[in-house]
């Protein structure tokens, strides 16, 4: 078990909204509370296209989360 995605974890994830577009270039944007956070964009835009295409919200946050770096490994102090 990975103890970085515990369940309280995992729903303060899911209540964080992450939003995408992807673009005809195969761009994509993610958007936190309306500003861009970041753009992935060639292989990397695929991979993260790839784990959110069929994931379900939290599963798909929890991506988009991760992609922008907006996540802590468990370890760090807070």
């Amino acid at each position: 078990m990975r103890g970085i995605w515990t369940t309280a974890h995992r729903h303060r994830v899911a209540e964080t909204v992450f939003a995408d577009r992807t673009y005809k270039d195969g761009t994509v944007t993610i958007v936190l509370d309306g500003e861009r956070v970041t753009t992935p964009r060639g292989s990397a835009a695929t991979r993260f296209l790839a784990k959110v295409e069929h994931a379900d919200h939290c599963d798909a946050q929890r991506a988009m989360a991760k992609a922008t770096g907006d996540v802590k490994n468990g370890n760090e102090r807070r």
